[in-house]
């Protein structure tokens, strides 16, 4: 499935990756859950430009971003794996979040990520509950991961409402 010189990333898996692949990084995280019965809506953020959706025309803004916040694995076609949401002011993309992981009766929201200068103004707040509104408008239920050292992004998940559910070891790998 990866050629050669790609990037994989195993987190929390006991198993040794295969010969030859060669360690990039291991990173302390926890994995968060929306309550079960959880209020249907995060109570909103600050208010601010509108939010929406990004397509596949967006894509290179979306690696810029990713590139530049550094929220985890991201590549050109992730944003085929659900729903992703951003926030443009003055015509730039300033903030995004969207859908990854889809295990049944669950959807991870992923790279929760601001512009630096930026941050502080609510769009990682309005752009994780328009994802978790939708989530639970589909029975299912939110969750995410978060490096452990990222304490501003913990305290705000958890003043939306997620909770800690277990720790994780993420792990990155580039194949031979």
């Amino acid at each position: 499935l990866l050629g050669p010189g790609a990037f994989a990333d195993m987190f929390s898996c006991p198993a040794p990756p295969p010969a030859g692949w060669e360690p990039v990084f291991v990173l302390e995280g926890r994995q968060m859950v929306w309550p079960d019965g959880g209020r249907p809506d995060p109570e909103p953020a600050a208010t601010g430009p509108d939010v929406t959706e990004l397509g596949k025309d967006d894509v290179p803004e979306m690696l810029d971003l990713v590139a530049l916040t550094r929220p985890g694995p991201f590549r050109p076609r992730t944003r085929e794996l659900g729903t992703y949401l951003g926030v443009r002011e003055g015509g730039r993309l300033v903030a995004m979040a969207g859908e990854r992981l889809r295990p049944a009766g669950w959807t991870e929201i992923s790279a929760v990520c601001v512009v630096p200068e930026l941050r502080g103004r609510g769009h990682a707040g309005r752009l994780i509950g328009a994802l978790v509104t939708r989530v639970l408008a589909r029975g299912e239920r939110p969750f995410l991961h978060v490096a452990e050292a990222n304490t501003k992004a913990i305290a705000l998940y958890e003043r939306l409402g997620f909770a800690s559910r277990k720790e994780v070891t993420f792990r990155g790998y580039t194949t031979p």
